[in-house]
């Protein structure tokens, strides 16, 4: 039988695993490489996708008539979409080996650690499945928000399987508790309104194609100004919250880590408001604003 610290160190390698996936997400949406392989599960038809036009198969016309990005074939959006689709499928299977092992490993002595990773491998499902209706639905807002959602909650899963392993829990009074709760809500209640901001960019630049930079930013309105703004509650929320703990010291340095996440995703929304939305902040805004999402996640779960 492994030990505690070899499953350990394999969940946290899922953890790393679903973080390079959402960040290969945004890479996609960034490189609007979203529709580079217009079906689900092949591309083109075919397992392995074309590198040139020249190995596109006879009927390819029928796949390009259902892109919304780009009516020709561009083999490097082709391959950014299909390695995406790639690192999804080794997360899939690297999630498949965790759940037996927690199920040989503790069946027996906590079933609740298995039926965790059993539902960690159910939600990569739903998320491979709800990849297919995003790329039938030519990359519908709606099913790209509910794509965001479940990619946290995935990446929220590991967390709770390394809090129930370790069994180290912080005694904490009850109003910190409630406080690390409320300022959880409030970081996700963000991401989904900055999805909504991130999809209304989508259609600017769509109309726009995908050139002059300069007039996106002008062109959102009152999502990004919500947005905006909704982000100074989320900093306080997040400055109080270490403020409260500070003087606890397991929790002091998960507390500096979540001024340092803040600061990076603050960061990352500042470089892309004022220099036009360069490409390269969309995919890191996105992977800050989510690992702060779960560090949040992770400081609630270490107290009991």
């Amino acid at each position: 039988m492994s030990s505690p610290a070899a499953y350990l160190r394999y969940t946290w390698f899922v953890l790393v695993m679903v973080f390079l996936v959402i960040l290969a997400g945004g890479v996609v949406r960034m490189t609007q490489s979203g529709m580079g392989c217009p079906d689900w599960p092949t591309c083109f038809g075919r397992w392995i996708p074309p590198t040139s036009a020249s190995e596109l198969p006879p009927d390819y016309e029928k796949y390009l008539r259902q892109q919304d990005i780009d009516h020709t074939f561009n083999a490097y959006h082709t391959w950014i979409e299909y390695i995406n689709r790639l690192l999804g499928a080794l997360l899939g299977v690297f999630i498949f080996i965790h759940t037996i092992w927690s199920f040989r490993k503790f069946w027996r002595s906590d079933k609740a650690v298995f039926y965790i990773s059993l539902f960690l491998l159910l939600a990569v499902g739903f998320q491979g499945w709800l990849g297919k209706k995003v790329v039938d639905a030519n990359l519908a807002v709606i099913k790209i928000t509910t794509h965001m959602i479940v990619a946290l909650i995935i990446a929220a899963l590991p967390m709770m399987i390394i809090s129930r392993v370790k069994q180290n829990k912080i005694l904490a009074v009850r109003s910190l508790k409630r406080l690390a709760v409320i300022t959880l809500i409030l970081i996700l209640v963000q991401i989904i309104l900055g999805t909504g901001v991130r999809e209304q960019t989508d259609e600017i630049s769509r109309s726009l194609n995908y050139e002059q930079r300069n007039l996106w930013i002008s062109r959102l309105g009152d999502n990004l100004s919500i947005h905006r703004s909704f982000s100074w509650v989320v900093a306080a929320g997040c400055i109080f919250l270490f403020w409260q703990s500070r003087l606890i010291t397991p929790l002091r340095k998960h507390g500096l880590f979540i001024l340092f996440l803040l600061a990076c995703s603050f960061t990352a929304g500042l470089v892309m408001y004022f220099m036009n939305i360069p490409a390269w902040a969309q995919p890191v805004h996105l992977l800050f604003a989510s690992l702060l999402a779960i560090s949040v996640f992770s400081f609630r779960l270490q107290m009991k």
